[in-house]
């Protein structure tokens, strides 16, 4: 353990005294450390000694850890003191495998200025007393998105939490870049499609700087904590609606565990702990938690080329459904109507071959819902065929009578390609799954069943949907835990009427 701990001194030494800023580099264009002294030491000696000590505690403390054979694509630490959190944070960093990493996405939450989005900053390097980061490239994000980014400059005066989080990678990293974001209130799905545009690279790391529960009596900030943490380790998709959140990184989480979905990331809980068993009374905790996810680029560049229709081509293919069932009663829609809806349809991007589901809906109750998971023709095709057939062929209502017209609601889904989804047991079946993002097709022998991505919304646990997919499929509830299901998954676009 001594040559580890001399091993990771020298390691942080070369780094240290390796100079990352150029003779031309001027002293405006880098962000100097605000919180040296106050969160942690400013002395560099004391604070590289500091680190190495809790990060070879929490090597020590780790070792039955069994971690996913995949690799590391993000954390989540503290950013408290490191009397408080620091512990918590050397658990986090330990997962990190040194110089695997080139650079480093640090999303944190907005503590002292207030404003919506984000902000980055304008330097070009930010400092430690353990060395100098360059900053990278934030142009990927900002020309997608650049309603989200803006420059706001006391926050990037004033914010702790990135600044923070910052030594313990330079401890565990030799060379990176970084690119440091602090978010305010934000629309997570969108921001964390901006984040992803800087995620297709291997060997970038996203780091999500977030404390959990604030100044709760020691027993009930556990039971708090233990709440959020299921609720990370579980990608809960109603994350970032819940306005009882208590932790400070709820929009910065919230961006993780869209991405964690949307990637097929597979989290792991890493180590936990709160200020009252650190440095602190407890009376008054704040938890921290470090939680690792995990994934495969296999996963990761399974994206549906397919290309996206626009909101209006999605109300033309439900307008069709409800044309197809008016002229099927004898009825006739307005000539005007039919003439655009027509062009509409003749859209280059919706003669593509894909699957489609149509869902009749009356007073919020199902009332038929057909569809084909295979793309044999072109999306108007299969929307006309299945909202016929969810009208009058699914054998679980009767056929849909013509008093009945004004009274139902239409939904029309356009599936992606369905891919196989491959596992290794059925923990990690769960795990790959993504609540309210994937559609799931399972199979076993002749027994096939399917379920939308909105049937999430009614059964929101992974165990849950597919004890019910099993039964739709005529399998026993349970069989998705013996290991032996052929798995698929897709995802959707989907459009519904006005109400």
């Amino acid at each position: 353990m001594f040559a580890l701990r001399c091993l990771l001194f020298i390691t942080v030494t070369v780094f240290l005294w390796c100079p990352i800023i150029s003779s031309g580099t001027s002293f405006s264009d880098v962000r100097d450390p605000i919180w040296a002294g106050k969160f942690y030491p400013a002395n560099r000696k004391d604070l590289a000694w500091m680190i190495h000590r809790l990060i070879d505690e929490a090597e020590q403390h780790s070792t039955g850890l069994q971690r996913p054979n995949r690799r590391l694509r993000a954390l989540m630490m503290p950013h408290a003191g490191y009397a408080y959190s620091g512990a918590t944070a050397a658990h986090a960093v330990l997962a990190i495998v040194p110089d695997r990493f080139g650079r480093v996405v640090l999303l944190g939450p907005d503590h002292r200025v207030g404003f919506s989005n984000a902000s980055f900053t304008r330097a070009s390097h930010w400092r430690t007393p353990l060395g100098v980061v360059p900053i990278g490239d934030f142009n990927p994000m900002r020309k997608g998105w650049p309603e989200l980014f803006a420059t706001v400059a006391a926050s990037d005066r004033q914010e702790h939490s990135l600044e923070v989080t910052l030594p313990f990678l330079q401890a565990r990293l030799n060379r990176f870049e970084l690119i440091p974001v602090v978010l305010g209130p934000c629309n997570v799905e969108k921001m964390g499609q901006a984040i992803a545009t800087l995620l297709h690279d291997p060997q970038t790391l996203l780091v999500v700087s977030a404390d959990l529960s604030h100044y709760l009596p020691y027993d009930a900030a556990v039971r708090r904590d233990r709440e959020t943490l299921d609720r990370i380790l579980s990608l809960d998709p109603r994350w970032h609606k819940d306005q009882d959140n208590r932790t400070c990184g709820r929009y910065p989480v919230g961006v993780l565990l869209e991405l964690a979905r949307e990637q097929h990331w597979q989290p792991l809980l890493l180590h936990y702990s709160n200020s009252g068993e650190t440095a602190g009374n407890k009376a008054a905790v704040v938890g921290y938690g470090a939680v690792a996810f995990y994934g495969d680029e296999r996963m990761q560049n399974q994206t549906d080329n397919r290309q996206s229709l626009t909101i209006e081509q999605g109300i033309a293919l439900v307008a069709l459904a409800r044309q197809t069932l008016v002229h099927h009663f004898g009825e006739t829609t307005e000539p005007v109507d039919r003439h655009r809806l027509e062009t509409l349809l003749s859209d280059q991007a919706l003669q593509a071959h894909c699957g489609t589901f149509v869902t009749l809906k009356i007073d919020n109750q199902l009332r038929g819902c057909i569809g084909n998971l295979s793309a044999t023709v072109p999306i108007p095709v299969g929307v006309r065929d299945n909202a016929l057939n969810a009208a009058f062929h699914d054998p679980r209502f009767s056929a849909l009578r013509k008093k009945e017209l004004d009274e139902v609601h239409i939904e029309v889904s356009v599936l992606s390609e369905p891919i196989p989804l491959v596992y290794n047991d059925t923990d990690d079946l769960l795990a790959r799954l993504r609540p309210g993002i994937d559609g799931v097709i399972i199979k076993k022998g002749f027994a096939s069943a399917t379920f939308l991505p909105q049937v999430w919304d009614q059964l929101p646990q992974p165990e849950l949907l597919l004890s019910h997919l099993c039964a739709k499929a005529g399998l026993p509830a349970e069989q998705w835990r013996e290991g032996d299901l052929e798995v698929q998954v897709y995802q959707v676009q989907y459009f519904e009427e006005a109400r």
